[in-house]
Formats: structure tokens, sequence, C-alpha cells
């Protein structure tokens, strides 16, 4: 009981960024315009992402009127679902103030592991769905083991986790690929209401409850104020370890799930299943405002930074840029993101 109640108290105020304390106007009169400015950056830093939308989809569209159509935008919403699975799987690490780096290996190990029970145990396909997501929750659980218990460094670790799951499908399926008959298993990734696919509602549903479990729950702000202060949030009364270890375990459940929607997307897994991704997971929760010094970050944005990518990424495959200038300004993208960050960090360390 203590645990909670400190942690509703102490994590709440210094930590969330959604719900700034106004001025004190009855005592410091009205905001002088220096802060206004500085109050309208920082808002326009948190936001940026969804204004980047918008300009990327107009500069495309005019460059390939095919980008604005209605079957583009069921391609986009397809595209960022399995990659905002991983956006938020990753932003879970960094709310605490690490990182997981094994998202993508945990994605193709885990849609493996789905297509083996299938094909080898004949095993009924909600069963191996249910089996490929806790595959994921187990992988994020020993990634905590060893970051929140064990005290090693996460960015090393979760690495060192995404190879060795990497090179485990590679051996395991000796780089064939695993095709998937189950109906139950694909239905997700095939089905449709009218013209739209069903598959984005799994990718809808997951930030909605994610929104939830972040603002409305201890344990989400037990999240914040880890990240936030470790050592404020051990005074408080909140178990930083175990936070630590199910924020890791969260992520790896997340990791599972997009393994599903991508084999249920793709009816088949290989070795360069979700290969591509990691670039992207990490730079998409940064420029939608996560911060990577943890205790900061919206569900909007995280959300946001999906989008954009997912939104890139296919404008510039219509543009008919070479995939080694795809490469280089996935490159480009991060390096932006880290400086935004840089920069919103400093600011609200200057107050």
């Amino acid at each position: 009981m203590t645990d909670t109640n400190t942690a509703s108290g102490g994590g709440t105020d210094s930590t969330t960024p959604d719900h700034p304390t106004a001025p004190d106007t009855a005592k410091d009169g009205p905001p002088r315009p220096a802060r206004v400015r500085r109050d309208a950056l920082t808002i326009a830093l948190d936001n940026i992402v969804w204004a980047l939308i918008v300009v990327f989809s107009l500069v495309t569209g005019a460059l390939n009127a095919f980008f604005l159509t209605t079957a583009n935008l069921q391609n986009i919403l397809i595209q960022a679902t399995s990659l905002g699975l991983l956006v938020l799987a990753v932003s879970f690490a960094l709310l605490i103030g690490e990182i997981d780096l094994s998202v993508t290996g945990n994605l193709a190990f885990s849609g493996m592991v789905g297509a083996l029970l299938i094909q080898h145990l004949h095993m009924p396909g909600l069963l191996a769905i249910l089996c490929t997501i806790a595959t994921g929750t187990v992988i994020g659980l020993v990634n905590g083991v060893f970051v929140a218990l064990w005290k090693m460094h996460s960015l090393i670790t979760t690495l060192a986790m995404g190879l060795f799951l990497q090179g485990a499908v590679l051996a395991v399926t000796k780089a064939r690929t695993l095709v998937i008959d189950d109906g139950v298993f694909t239905w997700l990734g095939s089905a449709t209401v009218g013209d739209w696919p069903v598959m984005p509602l799994a990718l809808i549903a997951a930030y909605a409850v994610a929104a939830v479990v972040l603002t409305r729950t201890v344990w989400g702000r037990n999240l914040y104020a880890t990240g936030g202060s470790p050592g404020a949030a051990l005074v408080a009364g909140i178990a930083v370890n175990r936070v630590r270890l199910s924020a890791f375990a969260a992520a790896g459940t997340l990791g599972g799930l997009a393994g599903f929607l991508s084999s249920t997307y793709l009816g088949a897994v290989n070795v360069t299943t979700g290969s591509s991704l990691l670039l992207y997971a990490v730079a998409a929760p940064v420029i939608g405002g996560v911060s990577l010094t943890g205790g900061r970050g919206r569900v909007t944005g995280m959300l946001g930074g999906a989008v954009l990518l997912s939104v890139i990424q296919v404008g510039l495959q219509l543009v008919n840029l070479s995939a080694y200038d795809v490469q280089m300004i996935g490159g480009a993208m991060i390096l932006v993101a880290i400086a935004v960050d840089t920069v919103r960090v400093r600011r609200t360390e200057r107050g």
C-alpha cells in the first residue's frame, strides 16, 4: 500500500510531461514575452512530428500524386503497424532511461516460434498466437533480469540479445522461409472491412491501451518516476528494480506481438523479417518526444514518430530513390532526432 500511494504522489509532478504547471499570475503577474516564446518553442518541439508528417505528405504528394490516394494511405497504415508496435516497445525501455535493441530479433524469433508450432506440432492457430506473444514476453523478462537485477548495460546487453535471436532464426531456418498455412493465424493480416485492412486496428488498440496504462495507472507513473530520477523514486518507496524488470517484460510482449503481426501479414517468416526496422524503431520515439534520458514521453508522440517514418519509407520508394539513399536519410533522421531531444532536455533543465 505504501508503494502505491507514494508512487501516485511522487511520480506525476516531477517526471510526466503531460501536465505542466501554470504560472502563478497572482504572484508573478502576466507571463513575460520571453517566457511565452520559450513555452511556445517547447510545445513546437514536442509536437514537431505531426507538422513533419503534413509537410512531407504534401511534398511527396506533389512529386507523385499516388501518394495521397486511399490505396497508399492503407499501405502506410499497414507498414506502420509492425513498426508502431516496435516503437512502443522501445519507448517503454526509454521511459525508464534504458534502451532495448533486441526488438527486431524478438520479432523474428517470436514469429519463427509461431510458425514452427503450426508446421511441426500442428498447434491450433489461436494457441500458436498466444505462444508467439508469450515468447516475446520471456525474451523481455530475460533482458530485464540482465539489466535490472544483474546491472548489465542495456545497450550492449539488448544488442547482444538481438544478435543472438537473429542468429538463432538463421540457424533453425537454415535461411529458408517458413510458410504459415493456418487460416486463424493469418486471418488478421488478410482480413478487410470493405476495402480497409483490419490489421491497423491492432496498432490503434495497442496505443489506446498504452495511453491508459501510462497516464492512468500507478505502474505507468512509476515508469516516468523511475526514468526521471531513480534515486528519488527509490526514496519515494517505488520498487525501482521491479519497475525496470516489468518495463522490459512489457517491451518483450510488444516485440512478440509485432512478430505475430508481421508474420500474419506476410504469411511467412524468414531471417530477414523485421531486420530493417531497428533503425526506425529507435529513431521514431525520440522524434516523437520520448527522451533518451528517461522520464519523458507521450503516447501521441510515439505514434506520430511511427507514422512519420512509415510515411517517409513509403514516400521515398514512390519517388524512386535508391536503397542507398534511403539508408542515408534514415541515418540523418536519427541525427535530427538526437539533436531535437538534446534541445528539449536543455530547455527543460533551464526551466
